[in-house]
């Protein structure tokens, strides 16, 4: 058998998975040419079909997914694209190509835009486009294999969303861009993915492999006994560890191993004495939309799900992150706000889930934090309205905790004084937003993860230094940085002794602690 043959790519998304491949075909040309549908009704109702697949797709989606639709559902709405395509249809054209030829125009201005985040937009436009051909055509888009890895040009944001990732799989792309959404979202649902391979060749359902960590696709692998993998652990980790996620380094020093959490599904399959709780759970995913935040009910249920399921073990939800880049539908807000300062400015926002988190900390082992927070007074004047609520569910007898209330270490400034911030009970330090903010970078920026990257050991120095601030309250880390087995010796040495990841990473990062003393240095024999 040839050895595996390695091509080199772009990370795009971190971790590693292997499975069957999944060759991604466009269109088929000969479904155009053999179409007869023609006028202006027919592309009317296609259109509207495409709506209502996309609405129904976002009732499924967390707030950045049905972010991404409510774009594509602005373009399908556009006039201005049927008039188009409308005048085509006048002159003569068949409606299917009159269609792709005006969305076509549309995403080859896009493909030359001089602006990496215009570029990578034309792919949405790309999906607007096959999901109205399908429709037409009376050909639906067909979901891909659950473990399988898809391989194509690129992939279209709702192919991504409608997919069941929980079976693993990964994303191997002949171009794509690091600021397109469909990597955004692979990032927040830990999908490896890699972008920029070129045109490989590899046979539908040939097992291959995809090193979102070094940027690689392997080919030519053997398919005996060969399984979806995400993420590839060593052969002593394929076993989930039942440990409550309490480890010990080499020289006795005691390591907690907690799950980040975005969707509520993601908890389904996973053993609670996995981990030693959930260190991170964005409640800006369960909240998809302002009627959401506005609903008391549904939030608390949310929230009375995850402390179930953790069984006593701890349960940090961050309040509500929108605003700036993360807008939450319905919302009208200064790009300006975001995170607390937007929670503050919103209060009746803010109390709704305020209320939600007091009534479910009596179910379970709670812990609130708070979201971008700058300065002290910021945590004293939101620990004042769950004061407020409290005294309110109190005075109308409705059973209520108040429970820790801590804060995101992810703005430099923060981090920097973190001695002053009195009113916080524990800090966990959020990387991602700390290496942007360093590397003066923005997440949509198609050289991110080289910023990111050649940021690390700033934010390294930035961490040890936050630790020493700290004093004596509990702190954790929960950005990426956390699962990067690479850098667990560095974080170590830094002072850190909670570490809070995706659950896929888990594995990876009880195999790095092995023989690690305390400090980060390898144990004697190792």
């Amino acid at each position: 058998m040839a050895a595996p043959l390695r091509l080199k790519a772009t990370s795009a998304s971190r971790g590693v998975a292997s499975g069957p491949a999944y060759i991604a075909e466009p269109p088929a040309a000969a479904a155009l040419s053999q179409s007869t549908v023609s006028g202006h009704a027919e592309l009317a109702a296609a259109i509207e079909t495409a709506i209502d697949e996309l609405q129904s797709l976002a009732t499924g989606s967390d707030a950045e997914g049905g972010d991404i639709i409510d774009f594509q559902l602005e373009v399908l709405r556009d006039p201005t694209i049927v008039e188009m395509a409308g005048a085509r249809i006048d002159a003569g054209e068949n409606v299917v190509f009159a269609w792709v030829g005006t969305l076509d125009g549309y995403i080859r201005e896009l493909e030359s835009a001089e602006e990496e985040q215009l570029r990578a937009r034309a792919v949405d436009i790309l999906d607007i486009k096959n999901r109205v051909l399908a429709a037409l055509t009376g050909t639906p888009v067909k979901d891909f294999p659950a473990g399988s890895i898809y391989v194509g040009k690129d992939m279209e944001p709702s192919r991504f969303l409608a997919h069941d990732w929980s079976a693993g799989g990964a994303i191997a792309l002949y171009a794509g861009s690091a600021a397109g959404h469909v990597a955004l979202l692979a990032r927040s649902r830990s999908v490896p993915m890699v972008i920029g391979a070129g045109r490989f060749v590899t046979a539908g359902g040939q097992h291959i492999r995809v090193d979102g960590d070094a940027g690689v696709i392997v080919l030519q692998m053997g398919t005996e006994g060969a399984a979806p993998i995400r993420p590839e652990l060593p052969a002593s980790s394929t076993v989930p560890a039942a440990d409550n996620g309490i480890l010990q380094t080499a020289d006795g020093a005691q390591i907690l191993l907690s799950i980040n959490l975005n969707a509520l599904d993601e908890i389904d399959g996973i053993a609670p004495t996995t981990a030693a709780g959930i260190g991170l759970m964005r409640s800006e995913f369960a909240v998809a939309s302002l009627a959401d935040a506005a609903n008391e009910e549904k939030q608390l249920a949310i929230y009375r799900r995850v402390l179930d399921w953790a069984d006593g073990r701890g349960v940090t939800i961050r309040m509500l992150d929108v605003g700036g880049d993360k807008p939450l539908p319905g919302l009208a807000a200064s790009p300006a706000l975001r995170g607390i300062r937007l929670l503050l400015a919103r209060p009746e926002i803010t109390r709704v889930q305020v209320r939600a988190l007091l009534r479910a900390a009596i179910f379970g082992n709670l812990r609130v934090m708070l979201p971008m927070v700058t300065f002290p007074s910021e945590v004293d004047d939101m620990r004042q309205i769950f004061r407020e609520e409290a005294a309110e569910l109190a005075r109308r007898g409705v059973p209520h905790r108040l429970p820790s209330i801590g804060m995101m270490v992810e703005v430099p400034a923060a981090a920097l004084m973190l001695e002053q911030f009195e009113g916080a009970d524990f800090f966990s330090f959020g990387t991602n937003d700390l290496a942007q903010y360093l590397a003066a970078s923005t997440r949509e920026d198609a050289d991110f993860a080289a910023h990111r990257e050649k940021a690390a050991q700033a934010v390294l120095r930035l961490l040890a230094y936050a630790v020493k601030l700290a004093g004596s309250k509990p702190l954790s880390i929960c950005g990426d940085m956390a699962g990067d087995p690479r850098l667990t010796a560095e974080l170590l040495a830094a002072g850190i002794r909670h570490f809070s990841m995706a659950p896929a990473q888990l594995p990876a990062i009880r195999s790095a602690i092995v023989g690690l003393n305390a400090g980060g240095t390898k144990a004697a024999g190792e």
